[in-house]
């Protein structure tokens, strides 16, 4: 893919999940989730490589089966927070909670 359809993909893409935002709250907001936790999965894996860790490495450091690392890495699962810290812990990452524009409201 060269670099202009790269772009104009992704303009198509913003375009594309503004629309689905607008059209389709919920769906919108599971579109949101999803780029949320595959920003996270993103990290985990450029981190382990940038270590020369193996999922196995990875798995063995953790104290997890490899299988849990395979399928996070390759979006089959999501993982539970407490997975996460272990991770990052072991790749020497951590998380940011910071506020955001977005507050959630108690229902009426």
């Amino acid at each position: 893919m060269d670099i202009q359809k790269g772009v104009s993909f992704m303009s198509d893409w913003t375009k594309y999940k503004e629309k689905v935002r607008n059209t389709n709250p919920e769906i919108g907001k599971d579109i949101d989730e999803v780029e949320e936790v595959s920003a996270i999965v993103g990290a985990m894996i450029e981190q382990r490589h940038s270590l020369e860790l193996s999922q196995r490495d990875l798995a063995e450091l953790c104290g997890i089966p490899h299988s849990s690392v395979a399928r996070i890495e390759s979006g089959k699962t999501t993982p539970n927070l407490s997975t996460l810290l272990k991770i990052f812990n072991q790749l020497g990452l951590s998380f940011t909670v910071q506020p955001t524009m977005k507050m959630a409201r108690p229902v009426k």
